[in-house]
């Protein structure tokens, strides 16, 4: 015997970027967004902390880019092997590439 009852849900309909405040709807109705997330741990100066920031396309490529910058000032005196470190600016943090499904049947970065 099927019981059934209405039943009221909440659903996610937007993303709005925490940067800019634009939305990341794209064209089919869906939602294209990075999310930024944190988990301090015991020890840490922000201990028992949790942030999680929404991204919008454009902003999560500018805050790449910044991360980049910050890489390659940090290492700009370096002598202790750091060039290794900057051959890789440019596939900083990517992880697969040609993945259009999230099956991480993509090519590995």
């Amino acid at each position: 015997m099927k019981v059934t009852e209405k039943v009221e849900v909440d659903t996610v309909t937007d993303v709005r970027c925490d940067v800019c405040l634009t939305s990341t709807q794209v064209a089919d109705g869906g939602l294209e967004f990075a999310t930024l997330q944190a988990h301090w741990g015991y020890g840490s100066q922000h201990d028992g902390e949790r942030y999680e920031l929404h991204l919008c396309e454009s902003c999560f490529f500018s805050t790449v880019a910044y991360f980049k910058q910050e890489r390659r000032v940090q290492s700009l005196f370096c002598e202790d092997g750091c060039a290794d470190a900057l051959k890789t600016d440019a596939t900083l943090g990517l992880v697969a590439t040609d993945d259009y499904f999230r099956d991480t049947g993509g090519n590995k970065a």
